[in-house]
């Protein structure tokens, strides 16, 4: 089935997004296991199957609107430490988010309801546990603190 440009275009946007977040999520789980912080480490692993999944369904939609998925990740900003690890991907997944809602409203105006409906999960998973998640660590550091919140990831 031919796919409309527009919406073709945005997916493909939407799709180097989507393997920045994988990409980025994957150095930063290692950094973290090699860090001892496992806990930590193993939601983080945890959001790069998350992202694995979402390029999977853009490309799955891409190829079917007989496209052509652009595999180029967007570039990545990898942290130095836990605070910038979890504040660098929040950041991704806000874009992630503004993206996402760009690309559904477009389908809504393109009528391409199909596409809008494999996007609506990925806006509920991104926005409700993705950057939600992000957003409680980034306050329970601030919270208890660095040391308390890094004593509390380890095995």
């Amino acid at each position: 089935m031919q796919g409309q440009p527009a919406i073709l275009d945005a997916l493909n946007s939407l799709l180097v997004y989507e393997l920045a977040a994988r990409d980025q999520y994957f150095i930063h789980s290692r950094m973290l296991r090699e860090w001892g912080l496992e806990k930590a480490a193993d939601r983080i692993s945890h959001e790069m199957d998350d992202e694995t999944e979402h390029a999977s369904a853009l490309i799955k939609r891409i190829l079917m609107l007989e496209g052509t998925p652009r595999m180029t990740p967007a570039a990545l900003t990898v942290g130095h430490d836990l605070p910038s690890i979890f504040a660098n991907d929040l950041a991704v997944e806000l874009s992630v988010v503004q993206h996402l809602r760009e690309v559904i409203a477009l389908c809504e105006t393109e009528r391409d309801f199909v596409t809008r409906e494999v996007l609506l999960p990925m806006l509920v998973d991104t926005e409700q546990d993705h950057a939600h998640w992000l957003e409680q660590q980034l306050r329970l550091i601030q919270m208890t603190g660095l040391q308390n919140y890094l004593q509390s990831q380890l095995a």
